[in-house]
Order: C-alpha cells, then structure tokens, then sequence
C-alpha cells in the first residue's frame, strides 16, 4: 500500500477535468461544470501559471487531488493558500489521503512562509465539515463569500 503526491503534469490536464466533475457530481453541482480540458492545460501549465494542482496516486492509481493557487492577505502583508478543490475518489477514502493533500499545502505554507490556508465548504457536507474540524480548522462565521457572474459580471464592468 503506498501513496505519492506529485505535483500535476502538462498531460494530467483530462484526469484533472475528470476529478473536478466528480467533485460536482457528489455536490450535486454538475449542471455548473463549464471547465475544459484545454482550460486547465492553459491555466496550469501555461507559461505564467496562476492555479496549481497536486495529485495522489495509490499504488500508480489516481486516486484525488487537491486544486489551488496563492492569495494575498492585506491585513498579515503575506500571500496565502486557497484550496479551490480537493477530492478523493469513493473507492480510495478512509486512506488518508485527503489528510496527506492537506498537510503538502500546510508543509508548503510553512516552508513559503505563508499566512494563511483558506478554503471553503458546503455547509451540509457533513463528513468534510467533521475531516476539517480534525484538522484544526475554524469557521469564519462573520464571513460571507459573495460572488459576480454572468450577466451580472458584465453589467458591473459596464458600468
């Protein structure tokens, strides 16, 4: 039984698209899924990466990954970690493998000297809410995301 993280290649590009539809699937989001292929070759492995991925393997079979990229917090003057999506695969879970993903980033903010690893979570995920608590993770109760798409995204840039 063994586990390796590497980090995504340039011909992970479809494995990657498969896992962010599973992710939906499970979340019930997939009508939503508008991602491609081409989109995560171009913003992952293009010549000024912006997002970043991490992939789990046990024994040489994809089994999860974890998809983020950095931000910046105002308030500590350091760049953080967004963890975008993380998954494991049904037939791997209970492997510690999403602990594993978990802890590369938290290694990745220490040795970067980063301040924060942020991310979010549907509030009726139970299992997930229960797996980041373990972690030590904390709500932001006094937070809420907001978000502009669409039709709504233009009229704002419009003016």
């Amino acid at each position: 039984m063994s586990l390796a993280l590497r980090p995504a290649r340039p011909d992970d590009a479809a494995l990657i698209l498969a896992f962010v539809r599973e992710l939906a699937d499970y979340e019930k989001l997939l009508h939503e899924v508008e991602a491609t292929e081409p989109d995560f070759a171009r913003d992952l492995f293009g010549p000024q990466p912006r997002v970043f991925c991490d992939i789990a393997e046990w024994e040489g079979a994809p089994a999860g990954f974890a998809l983020w990229y950095y931000t910046f917090s105002t308030f500590r003057g350091r760049h953080g970690i967004f963890l975008e999506d993380i998954f494991v695969r049904p037939a791997f879970r209970g492997r510690g493998i999403a602990t594993a993903l978990m802890r590369g980033l938290a290694r990745r903010c220490l040795a970067e000297e980063l301040g924060r690893f942020e991310w979010n979570v549907l509030d009726w995920n139970a299992p997930a809410v229960r797996f980041y608590r373990s972690l030590g993770a904390v709500p932001l109760d006094a937070w809420t995301m907001q978000r502009v798409t669409g039709e709504a995204l233009e009229k704002l840039a419009a003016g």
